[in-house]
């Protein structure tokens, strides 16, 4: 029997017991919910993990994914340090120990980092926060990088292998999560970044088994790389490696050194924007190199152009964007690269008649979002190109769907990073995260957050639960082509969130008949 300070709860594989805190939450850390991925696994589709007949201490995080370990966000978006071991297939989960046996409603939180980074074990995702407002949290691990998107085309499963682990993850839930006091038929997946792709991927996939509301932070639905395309990238990668790019060839590399060889080809990737090299369909992720990819199996076309032909139209959607994202890739210092430099570089990227949008985004800065040099003014096209547009798009596509979207703008700006004319980061990218999970006094969090106002938290954490209860938003409309309205989170000087209709709708304008569903 377990202790008083802890719940055991039998799974598919055998029994987990999980610590319980003061305040009554459970936390289950590091539970496996498929086989390490290496050996006879890697480049495979994941499978069942051996069962185990004594309760399994979850009480510390998994195993993370191989991947780059050397930003100051690390810790809150990945650990403080990588945790070793190759079970990285791994989840956790918080609950009520002590709630009422009824069902509660389930948020499945899939972490981003341009499917090369991060892990479950980041300090911002603490979901004790969402158990407290009797929310069961699950967060999962999945395989990055060249171990999870990587074409190989002799491999045993050539593509999307990190796809089909959150597939399996998420069955997992499906098949597991009653026991800790969640409701299987009521689950919301939720995601950031490279995480919020991942949703819009598998809402493309048409698994409505899975899941039955959805949250996308900062994603895109565009992105989606050809099989020819992926392989370029693979090729280089083992080009760097010195070994052949198959199957066999990468199977007798370890992970760890094929980060090493990922990370330059990345590096690459973002300094050349080489469409020959690389491929066109790799170059129009702007800045991203392994993605996932159209295999004709699991992925059959881009997923805005499912979503556009009405996969997912049934599950509500909440999605939204922020709005200085790109201030968080690009170096906002280089202020002698002159304008023509950057407007190639939009060009790369697939920005309509660049030179007059760059001019157009230079004129038009808006107070408080300033865009005083060359840098700044790239980064505010590059955020639309990448992720308020695309955003917009799905939106658009949704327009007449049975169930409602519901588009935000995150608009606080981190004073974190400043110079001598104010922050340099802004409300960018991930800048989000720590309101939406109300997590602001977590460790590692302070890297990009200082002086954040908690009352913005607590309206945001709000909203995410309400919508993860209900699916509804109580004086918030949903989308439409007409009034297109969206809720905005602390804009300057202005209330701490206000719908706002078609905010910076010239801007809008000018990106018409550009990244549309094919």
């Amino acid at each position: 029997m377990p202790n008083d300070d802890t719940l055991e709860v039998p799974t598919t594989y055998g029994p987990v017991s999980g610590p319980v805190a003061e305040d009554g939450t459970a936390r289950f850390l590091g539970i496996p919910y498929a086989a390490p991925p290496t050996g006879v696994n890697r480049f495979a589709a994941p499978v069942a993990p051996e069962v185990w007949r004594d309760p399994l201490p979850a009480h510390d995080f998994g195993p993370t994914a191989p991947g780059p370990n050397d930003s100051p966000l690390d810790e809150m978006l990945g650990g403080k340090d990588p945790i070793p071991g190759d079970g990285w297939l791994n989840l956790n989960v918080w609950t009520q120990a002590h709630a009422p046996a009824v069902r509660r409603p389930v948020l499945v939180w899939i972490h981003g980092g341009a499917f090369v980074r991060g892990a479950s074990a980041g300090t911002a995702y603490d979901g004790a926060t969402f158990a407290a407002q009797g929310v069961v949290c699950v967060s999962i691990n999945y395989r990055l990088g060249v171990e999870g998107f990587g074409y190989i085309a002799d491999a045993p499963v050539p593509a999307n292998r990190g796809l089909l682990d959150q597939i399996f993850a998420l069955e997992w839930v499906r098949d597991n999560i009653a026991g800790f006091g969640g409701d299987p038929d009521d689950v919301t997946v939720a995601g950031e970044s490279a995480g919020a792709m991942s949703i819009l991927a598998l809402l493309s996939t048409g698994r409505r088994d899975l899941f039955h509301r959805a949250v996308v932070q900062s994603g895109n639905a565009h992105v989606a790389q050809t099989r020819e395309d992926a392989a370029l990238v693979v090729d280089a990668i083992a080009a760097d490696l010195r070994v052949e790019a198959s199957f066999a060839g990468l199977s007798r590399v370890s992970p760890t050194r094929i980060v090493g060889a990922q990370t330059r080809v990345h590096n690459d990737i973002v300094a050349n924007a080489d469409a020959a090299k690389y491929g066109h369909s790799t170059i129009q992720t702007c800045g991203m190199s392994l993605v996932p990819v159209i295999d004709g199996t699991l992925l059959h076309r881009r997923p805005i152009d499912a979503i556009a032909a009405g996969a997912g139209a049934d599950i509500p959607l909440l999605i939204g964007s922020n709005v200085e994202e790109n201030r968080h890739f690009v170096p906002l210092t280089a202020t002698s690269v002159p304008p023509k430099d950057w407007q190639k570089r939009l060009t790369d990227y697939g920005v309509p008649d660049s030179a007059a949008m760059y001019d157009r985004y230079a004129t038009g800065a808006p107070i408080p979002y300033p865009r005083d040099t060359a840098p700044a003014v790239f980064a505010a096209v590059m955020t639309d190109r990448l992720f308020r547009i695309p955003t917009y798009r799905i939106a658009e596509a949704r327009a007449q769907a049975p169930a409602t979207t519901h588009v935000y703008e995150f608009g606080w700006r981190t004073p974190k990073i400043r110079d001598e004319n104010g922050p340099l980061l802004g409300a960018c990218h991930i800048s989000e995260i720590p309101f939406a999970w109300h997590s602001l006094d977590a460790s590692g969090v302070d890297a990009l957050v200082v002086d954040a106002p908690p009352s913005l938290a607590d309206e945001m954490h709000r909203r995410w639960v309400e919508f993860i209860r209900t699916g509804a938003l109580t004086d918030w409309p949903a989308y439409d082509t007409t009034q297109r309205p969206v809720l905005t989170f602390h804009r300057d000087n202005e209330p701490s969130n206000e719908i706002v209709l078609d905010p910076r709708g010239p801007e809008r304008h000018l990106w018409e008949g550009s990244l549309d569903p094919e």
